[in-house]
């Protein structure tokens, strides 16, 4: 058996028409697979790969018709639109003339939902060409495939579970099941109320102890809802349980059906063990080609070009956890997990408007290299909007910073843009940026004063300097004594000598501040009518003895 395609029009129908979407018109059988998913988006429009295919959110159906056109001029091989739609003339006619078809998203379902089906079949990480590899006449880790398969042999509708309940793959006729198969097929997970009646009358204990079918009565559910058979198995490999096949059935579980599940059973475990493996294998090797991006070697050309990024304009982005400081010695115990999550989940930010980004973590820091097309500082701008509304996003459930880079035409370049990245994101880690800019997201154009300061401190470090003269005698006072007049001073040069304004950011009275103030001059022998001695004082106070 040769395989299935894996991103075509008619593959996308095959798996989610049940469920998810209805052909409105045009001919879904068109030549070439589907190169990406790309959201609509009328006020910053996403790159559109060749072949895209285009979710029109929110689009109004007066739009319908010139969308059609523009997403058909573009190269895209399909528009999806929430349904129910008025297939007006106009309509009917601009779908003809783009030569693109027309899907419609079903009620209940949503645009999250379709876009994780989306990106799970047509498996836009993957990363060069791959020998066709089959795992008992099906491809191998094709889960999709493989449900297919067993809803065929057993006549039933079929799903592929994890451990945690979360719809891995699915058959094709699910709506011949009941509502709350359908509900769990759209939210790709079992919805929680069911979750919970199946572990308290034991179902899954029962499930993972057995090597046989487990069948579960709908009348044991007392749920409306619920109204076919529930055969169920769990799928092993070795002792560990990689998750379960479930079977939505009426009648007699007979020795053949019975024999069947246990061999689906062997079946699904190799493909979830290619799958775990595959994804694996594809992180490391993603993660080797970004590094040798990044790096500039020999090599960067060739691995730019796997990348499919050769010859396209690059802004790198850097991004790493608030909380760990670029100084750490001790890694958080948590960080590693943390920072990869993170980067999944800027890889699924950024392929939404910029499919073709390459996301990995290299050296305690999470890359992307983010192909966008432009003039001047508009890439890089655009590049750091993507990056704001990443971090706002995850909001205080995964707290991160991200340095944003120059745009980059050559490898040469782009190793520039990593460093200015890099800088940025050092600012942002250490706390040190200016109130103006984003504590979140800085540009090093953002921070480049801070960034120098930062420089300067590490060369001293470096060489062991000292403060000296007056600052030097300032800080022995204050330790000798507790007096803090070091940080009067720090407080009445950030405010420009503005006696209140320093006053009051030290919680102490104007007439307070300046009595310090005369009381360091003679401790110090500093002369603070002097610019040159302020600008000295500045400037070891904020390499030398950093606040």
């Amino acid at each position: 058996m040769s395989p299935r395609p894996r991103a075509s029009l008619g593959r996308v129908l095959d798996d989610l028409g049940d469920s998810l979407l209805e052909l409105l018109a045009g001919d879904p059988a068109h030549e070439g697979d589907i190169g990406g998913v790309v959201i609509h988006d009328p006020d910053d429009e996403p790159v559109h790969p060749a072949g895209a295919l285009v979710l029109a959110v929110g689009v109004p159906a007066g739009d319908l018709p010139g969308l059609v056109r523009e997403v058909g001029r573009r190269g895209a091989v399909g528009l999806v639109v929430r349904a129910p739609v008025v297939l007006t003339s106009d309509l009917s006619a601009a779908v003809e003339d783009a030569r693109i078809a027309l899907l419609g998203l079903r009620r209940g379902a949503t645009w999250a939902q379709l876009t994780a089906l989306l990106r799970s079949l047509l498996a836009e990480g993957d990363i060069g060409p791959a020998e066709a590899e089959t795992l008992g006449g099906l491809p191998s880790g094709d889960l999709f495939a493989v449900a297919n398969a067993i809803g065929a042999l057993l006549d039933a509708p079929v799903t592929i579970e994890d451990r945690s309940s979360r719809v891995l793959a699915f058959s094709g006729r699910q709506d011949e099941a009941d509502a709350s198969r359908v509900e769990t097929v759209i939210g790709r997970q079992v919805p929680e109320r069911y979750a919970r009646m199946l572990t308290e009358l034991g179902v899954f204990r029962e499930l993972y102890r057995e090597h046989r079918p487990v069948v579960v009565d709908p009348a044991r559910l007392d749920e409306d809802r619920i109204s076919k058979q529930r055969v169920a198995i769990a799928v092993r490999a070795g002792d560990e349980v990689l998750g379960s096949i479930w079977a939505a059935m009426d009648g007699e579980v007979t020795p053949e059906r019975s024999a069947a599940l246990r061999d689906a059973a062997s079946l699904v475990a190799l493909h979830m063990l290619r799958v775990r493996a595959g994804a694996d294998v594809q992180r490391r090797l993603r993660t080797d080609l970004v590094s040798s991006v990044l790096e500039g070697g020999a090599g960067a050309r060739d691995a730019l070009g796997r990348l499919g990024l050769a010859g396209r304009p690059v802004v790198v982005l850097a991004l790493a956890l608030r909380h760990e400081s670029s100084t750490d010695h001790e890694p958080d115990p948590g960080g590693a997990s943390s920072l990869q999550r993170a980067a999944d989940a800027l890889a699924v930010h950024l392929s939404a408007a910029v499919p073709a980004s390459a996301v990995a973590v290299v050296g305690g820091v999470a890359y992307a290299l983010v192909p966008l097309p432009g003039d001047g500082a508009e890439p890089e701008e655009r590049a750091a909007r993507l990056a704001r509304e990443f971090c706002e996003r995850l909001g205080a459930r995964l707290p991160v910073v991200v340095g944003v880079g120059g745009v980059a035409a050559d490898v040469s370049a782009i190793v520039a843009s990593r460093e200015a990245a890099n800088r940025a994101l050092r600012v942002l880690r250490d706390g040190v940026a200016p109130a103006t800019a984003s504590r979140s997201v800085a540009r090093l154009s953002d921070v480049y004063t801070q960034s120098l300061l930062l420089e300067l401190r590490d060369l001293a470090a470096a060489r062991g300097e000292r403060p000296v003269g007056p600052i030097a005698r300032l800080l022995d006072y204050d330790e000798r004594n507790d007096s803090g007049l070091a940080e009067t001073l720090d407080a009445w040069l950030d405010a420009n000598g503005d006696v209140r304004t320093a006053a009051a950011a030290l919680f102490i009275h104007p007439n307070t501040l300046r009595y310090r103030l005369r009381r360091l001059e003679q401790v110090s022998g500093l002369d603070l009518s002097d610019p040159e001695q302020r600008f000295a004082a500045m400037l070891q106070l904020r390499i030398l003895a950093p606040r």
